[in-house]
C-alpha cells in the first residue's frame, strides 16, 4: 500500500499547476502599456517611446522593451521609424472592422456587383493595412476558373495592382530594402518600383500581370472621397489568359464609369 506521503506527492503532481506570480505580474503589466499606447492614439499624446513607458509605468527599461517585443509580436502595437509605438494590425483591424470599412463596404458594393457583371470577373473592395492591401468585400464574377476568397489573405503591397495604387497616391510608403520575390515577375528594386509607381500616379490607373500569382492579372482604380483623399482601391483580378492587354483597356473604361472617377490622377 502507497504511504501517505506517496499518496500526496502523486496528487500534487496530477494537480495543474497555478499561474506564477511573475507570469502573472508580466500579463499585467504587458496589458497596462498596452493601454498606455491605445490610449495616446485617441487621445493626441504623442506615440510614446520605450523610455518613456518605463517611467510611467515604473518599470525597468529592459523589462519594458522585453514586454512591448512580445506586444509587438502578437500585432498588438508596432512601432515606427523613429521608435514610438502605435496600435499594431490586429488592434485596427479589429477597430475598422465595426465602424468605417463596414459602411465603406456597404457604400461601394453595388460598384462592386456592377463590375462583376459586366466584366464577368471578380472584383474586390480594399483599404491600407498596416503591413498588408486589406481586402474587405468580394463580388465572384461568373467564371469558374478564377474564383477565390481573397478576404483575409494578406496580399503585399508591392505585388498587388491595389498595393500599387495606396503606395502611388501616398496612403501608404513604399516598403523598405528588398522585396519579396513572389513569383520570377514581381518587382523586387525600389528603382523598378517606384518607376512603376510614376505610371500609375500619370495613367491613374495600376495592373499587375503575373506578379502576385503567376497567371493572375489585375487591374486596380483608387476610389476618392469628397476631399481628392484616396481611401480605398477597388480591383477587378483574373486569369492572365482572359484578361489580355486589348481587356484591360476596355476593363478600365468600364471602371473609370462605374466607380466615378476619371483615369487620369492629375483630374482627380
Amino acid at each position: 500500500m502507497a504511504s501517505s506521503s506517496t499518496k500526496a506527492a502523486t496528487s500534487l503532481a496530477a494537480a495543474p499547476s497555478a499561474p506564477s506570480p511573475t507570469g502573472a505580474q508580466s500579463i499585467d503589466r504587458a496589458g497596462a502599456l498596452l493601454v498606455s499606447i491605445l490610449d495616446s492614439g485617441t487621445t493626441g499624446e504623442r506615440p510614446p517611446h520605450v523610455a518613456t513607458l518605463a517611467r510611467t509605468h515604473d518599470l525597468p527599461k529592459s523589462t519594458t522593451s522585453r514586454l512591448l517585443s512580445a506586444l509587438e509580436r502578437q500585432g498588438l502595437i508596432q512601432r515606427d521609424r523613429d521608435g514610438a509605438f502605435h496600435p499594431g494590425p490586429v488592434i485596427t483591424r479589429y477597430a475598422r472592422s465595426g465602424q468605417g470599412e463596414s459602411a465603406l463596404a456597404t457604400e461601394l458594393h453595388p460598384i462592386l456587383v456592377r463590375l462583376a457583371q459586366e466584366s464577368g470577373e471578380t472584383v474586390n473592395l480594399a483599404v491600407a493595412g498596416a503591413q498588408f492591401v486589406d481586402l474587405i468585400d468580394q463580388v465572384d464574377g461568373r467564371y469558374l476558373l478564377g474564383a477565390r476568397n481573397w478576404i483575409g489573405t494578406p496580399v503585399p503591397y508591392h505585388a498587388s495592382a491595389l498595393g500599387k495604387i495606396f503606395m502611388a497616391f501616398g496612403v501608404t510608403e513604399i516598403p523598405s530594402g528588398r522585396l519579396e520575390k513572389r513569383t520570377p515577375f514581381t518587382l523586387t528594386s525600389q528603382e523598378s518600383l517606384r518607376a512603376e509607381l510614376a505610371k500609375v500616379r500619370a495613367e491613374g490607373f495600376a495592373t499587375i500581370v503575373d506578379e502576385l500569382e503567376e497567371g493572375l492579372t489585375a487591374i486596380a482604380l483608387p476610389v476618392f472621397d469628397s476631399a481628392q483623399r484616396v481611401v480605398a482601391a477597388i480591383s477587378i483580378s483574373g486569369p492572365s489568359s482572359r484578361l489580355s492587354s486589348n481587356t484591360i483597356s476596355e476593363i478600365v473604361q468600364k471602371m473609370i464609369k462605374a466607380i466615378g472617377q476619371p483615369g487620369k490622377a492629375g483630374a482627380a
